[in-house]
């Protein structure tokens, strides 16, 4: 019963962080050191990714209608819109998956620390307010998901490489890039989520590959434990991107980067009071 709590409040943390550009693994990864699931580590791993499923399937639910070709109410036009938004898609998520996959293995082992998480968190952070500042008299070339052009959809599919990088922020990421490029905040939003759908489903089918492959097997606690957390974080997803979508439209990213620098140092603090002490 105690394990289905946490796995409420880390599907709380997840669906909040996932899409807002504050870096859902750097919550996780604190949140860890204070509600730790009573399970082996390699299926708390596994947990910490697939979890995300559920706050892909708000993006699903809430822009379906936008994100169906089929749809009966569509216009020839608009059905052309809506499949060539998909192929943008998969064009951007070609360089994680020609960069990712070779390197998965070596960033999990290498750069899933502290230091590379506070650091990540705090330079972000910073270049949030920078770019802001940059852009604040500046008018958006692209307003419009169906003015992107592909070249630049493939370009902001290259910012999201930077994202393989703990505590960098898959959303913040692509937003900052895609706003460097010279769209609106409304599109570089909109466009991250829809991004986030064959990144996350792929980052989450390949963490129960390796799961299953290296011998590991669910029990019926821990299928219960990983439906709660997918469930949640759908519900709070939800709520945090319409939450999103209303801000941006009056406000910049600039609080979102202070933010970042805050937990940032928080994250140094405590662990290095740790590491200092231990």
């Amino acid at each position: 019963m105690l394990d289905i709590i946490k796995a409420i409040i880390l599907g709380i943390i997840e669906g909040i962080t996932e899409f807002l550009p504050i870096s859902s693994t750097g919550h996780l990864y604190l949140s860890d050191e204070f509600i730790k699931l009573d399970e082996p580590t390699a299926f708390i791993n596994m947990f910490m990714v697939v979890i995300q499923l559920g706050a892909i399937l708000a993006v699903l639910v809430l822009y379906f209608s936008k994100l169906n070709p089929w749809a009966a109410t569509k216009t020839p036009v608009e059905r052309r819109q809506t499949w060539s938004l998909w192929v943008k898609v998969v064009v951007a998520v070609l360089p994680a998956i020609i960069v990712g996959l070779p390197l998965n293995d070596w960033m999990d082992a290498h750069l899933t620390s502290w230091q590379v998480i506070a650091t990540t968190l705090i330079l972000y952070g910073i270049l949030f307010i920078v770019i802001e500042n940059y852009n604040r008299a500046k008018t958006p070339r692209f307003t419009d998901l169906n003015t992107l052009p592909f070249k630049l959809a493939v370009l902001i599919g290259c910012f999201q490489v930077l994202a393989m990088v703990p505590g960098t922020s898959r959303s913040g990421a692509t937003i900052l890039g895609a706003i460097l490029l010279g769209t609106s905040r409304y599109v570089a939003t909109e466009f991250s989520f829809f991004l986030a759908i064959p990144t996350m489903f792929g980052a989450s089918s390949l963490k129960v590959l390796k799961y299953l492959i290296h011998g590991n097997t669910f029990t019926y606690s821990q299928v219960i434990i990983l439906l709660t957390g997918v469930i949640v974080s759908y519900i709070v997803a939800y709520l945090a991107i319409k939450f999103l979508l209303n801000y941006i439209r009056n406000n910049d990213f600039k609080l979102f980067g202070w933010y970042r620098i805050a937990l940032g140092i928080v994250v140094m603090v405590f662990f290095g009071w740790q590491q200092l002490f231990s």
